[in-house]
């Protein structure tokens, strides 16, 4: 069992005795999408398997925020904005909008990328060192903004 994982049985645990509604729900959310990963590839999740979940599920709840916000239904979308954070507390510290500037910059560097065309490659690169670091969407915005598409 990896550390991130026994973490979050303890933050579990420790949120069902102190009766914290909204942790307990997110976290049993979380912890039945874990579950199904792992009955789905029959063996139990490793740590970057398990950061890539729970960026998902900050993805989905992000998401989520938005909509309800557009919507003009702020209750919901501060439920969602709680939730985000339970999730947040379990990921890598998140990188500053510099610190994933510089990082784009390094990926375009050593692929040689010079334009729109090279999206793609900028993209996997960039997505596969900052997973979990950093949001996809602010990524993807930094590296168009540096291929100029």
């Amino acid at each position: 069992m990896t550390t991130l994982s026994k973490r979050l049985d303890q933050v579990f645990k420790e949120a069902i005795k102190t009766q914290q509604p909204v942790t307990t729900s997110t976290l049993r959310m979380l912890k039945s999408a874990v579950r199904y990963r792992e009955v789905d590839l029959k063996r139990q999740l490793t740590e970057p398997e398990l950061v890539a979940i729970i960026s998902t599920q900050a993805k989905q709840r992000r998401e989520a925020m938005a909509e309800y916000t557009k919507a003009g239904r702020p209750e919901l979308a501060k439920k969602e904005e709680e939730e985000l954070s339970v999730l947040l507390s379990f990921l890598p510290p998140q990188l500053s909008r510099a610190e994933m500037q510089a990082e784009v910059d390094r990926v375009i560097a050593e692929l040689g990328a010079t334009g729109p065309k090279d999206m793609g490659k900028v993209m996997k690169g960039a997505m596969a060192r900052l997973q979990g670091r950093a949001d996809g969407k602010e990524i993807q915005e930094i590296a168009r903004q540096r291929l100029g598409s």
